[in-house]
């Protein structure tokens, strides 16, 4: 059974950082992909690239690429 989620659940995945970065292209990894051979992370492109293929072998899908359209908190003073 697969999991697809885009909401952060802090104790099953923690939020991605910058330190995470795509395994296809080196940018910094919005979605997380679980296998049962184990992780992997891709950045929103490579993520919506290989969705349709890995969907169906994934125990779980943790995207987090909203964050890109995110409008910033305004600093009003």
């Amino acid at each position: 059974m697969s999991q697809i989620t885009s909401e952060v659940d802090e104790l099953d995945a923690p939020e991605l950082t910058a330190f995470d970065r795509c395994d296809s292209c080196g940018a910094q990894a919005y979605v997380r992909v679980t296998l049962a051979s184990g992780e992997l992370l891709f950045c929103a492109h490579h993520g919506a690239k290989f969705k349709e293929k890995l969907a169906a072998t994934a125990l779980e899908w943790h995207d987090e690429s909203a964050r890109l359209s995110a409008v910033p908190a305004t600093d009003e003073r």
